[in-house]
């Protein structure tokens, strides 16, 4: 992880009546499709991550129910021919079978497969990683992450499935570890760990399904879990304005949403 300071400001809910653009406005145009290069690893993904577990829980998400496996996979295709080459998933969403079918149809080494997993132990840890490259159809993981951290202790009580992940990483199994944070505890001790490389943290103006001092490298919940979509130039700006969150994620449920928010990212960032 890179050792940023917490954000301080602009951590109270801003009214999205009348948010404030001028103060997120940035010097330099972003876009969907920029090339950004994840922790010490320098693992490459797209600004934007295709998302795929909106309400994600019990093996399925919003994606997977509306979707289908065929339809998803369209969407994982149609993000890529776009120049989303970030593909954000996690054993709670059941999603690994719809980036299987994607990978048919794009280039494996042209794409970043993010996945996120409950383990706690070394072994349990190994198992899910044997499982997850099956149902994935590919032989190495870019990213890993330990799913849904919310206590402080959580890298006393994970440290088997941590070192489980950092020989995988040596053996080239994945590319990269780190942490997926729902709590502000969980994030502080994110940012004191050295074993982690890439965290992943809520963040968007409203405080909707969020924490609060965010330091992070993925962005997540930027448009609020879906309640913010009504406001995505808002929640956009918010999120490209903020030093600390490098790229995100975007569960688009659809191929015109996705396309609509790779639109409105270069205008939202430098809004005035």
């Amino acid at each position: 992880m890179n050792r940023r300071s917490f954000l301080r400001a602009g951590t109270a809910a801003i009214s999205l009546q009348a948010f404030p653009y001028h103060l997120f406005a940035n010097g330099k145009k972003k876009s969907a499709t920029d090339r950004v290069k994840l922790g010490p690893m320098g693992v490459e993904v797209s600004r934007l991550a295709q998302g795929s577990g909106t309400n994600g829980v019990g093996g399925s998400s919003n994606q997977t129910r509306k979707l289908g496996t065929q339809g998803l996979a369209d969407l994982f295709k149609a993000a890529y021919d776009n120049g989303i080459t970030f593909w954000d998933s996690a054993d709670q969403y059941g999603t690994h079978p719809h980036i299987k079918l994607a990978l048919k149809s794009v280039p494996r080494e042209k794409v970043a497969v993010l996945t996120k997993a409950h383990s706690s132990t070394a072994a349990e840890m190994r198992a899910d990683l044997d499982r997850f490259r099956r149902e994935l159809g590919t032989d190495y993981i870019d990213i890993v992450l330990l799913h849904c951290m919310m206590d402080g202790d959580w890298n006393k009580r994970k440290r088997g499935a941590m070192d489980a992940l950092e020989e995988a990483r040596a053996k080239g199994v994945i590319r990269t570890h780190g942490t997926s944070c729902h709590t502000l505890e969980a994030i502080r001790t994110a940012a004191a760990e050295p074993w982690v490389q890439v965290d992943l943290a809520r963040i968007n103006p409203a405080q909707v399904a969020m924490d609060a001092d965010p330091n992070t490298v993925i962005g997540m919940k930027i448009l609020g879990a879906g309640r913010l979509r009504n406001r995505a130039d808002e929640s956009l700006q918010f999120a490209l304005a903020q030093d600390c969150v490098d790229c995100f994620t975007i569960g688009s449920e659809s191929q015109a949403e996705m396309q609509d928010l790779v639109r409105k990212i270069p205008a939202a960032s430098v809004r005035g």
